[in-house]
């Protein structure tokens, strides 16, 4: 008798049962686990190194050009990674050292976005940002922005540069100057 009341208890079923509950059990207390905090990685610097690359400015008629040596980390061998560097020089203005800055006017006011540069063979693709479109330049200040930020590019390697506005194809920037033909440094000579 005491046989017939505990084959019931020990069936298939209930052992099956018994399995899957420890399981869930198991499952449940290693997803109540708080995850083993991971080490930061490592920021190397590799690859970087200093580069001089020659910015322009304005001279202070907005006639000529102003030239600047600075220095900027790059990753080696990368041309994107140089011009956009050099276009965040420009960006920033003409720096203070020696006697040159003071003659120098940066092209766009202080704290403007910088613009993006790509490369396709030869050829500099600069994306302007929509509030360059905004300022209050003539002629002279038009032709400025956009030939001192082709001299920058081209100082080091390229054949011309051609401008979008805000990434699109524009006619000009400012109402002045035409934007559908590239940029070469014949067309940014002093006069």
């Amino acid at each position: 008798m005491t046989r017939a009341v505990f084959r019931p208890l020990f069936s298939v079923f209930n052992v099956l049962a018994l399995v899957l509950l420890g399981l869930a059990l198991l499952a449940f207390r290693a997803v109540q686990q708080q995850p083993a905090t991971p080490e930061a990685p490592l920021l190397a610097q590799t690859g970087q190194q200093n580069v001089g690359v020659t910015l322009y400015f304005s001279d202070a008629q907005v006639r000529g050009y102003v030239q600047q040596t600075r220095e900027v980390a790059v990753s080696q061998n990368d041309p994107v990674a140089l011009a956009q560097a050099a276009l965040n020089g420009w960006a920033a203005g003409p720096s203070a050292p020696g006697g040159t800055a003071q003659k120098a006017l940066a092209a766009v006011p202080r704290g403007s976005t910088v613009p993006t540069v790509m490369l396709r063979g030869e050829h500099f693709v600069v994306n302007l940002p929509a509030s360059y479109a905004l300022l209050n330049y003539g002629v002279s200040g038009e032709r400025m922005l956009l030939c001192s930020l082709t001299r920058t590019l081209l100082e080091q390697r390229g054949k011309d540069v051609m401008f979008l506005v805000a990434g699109r194809n524009a006619d000009t920037l400012l109402g002045h100057a035409d934007l559908h033909a590239p940029y070469a440094r014949e067309d940014c000579s002093d006069e």
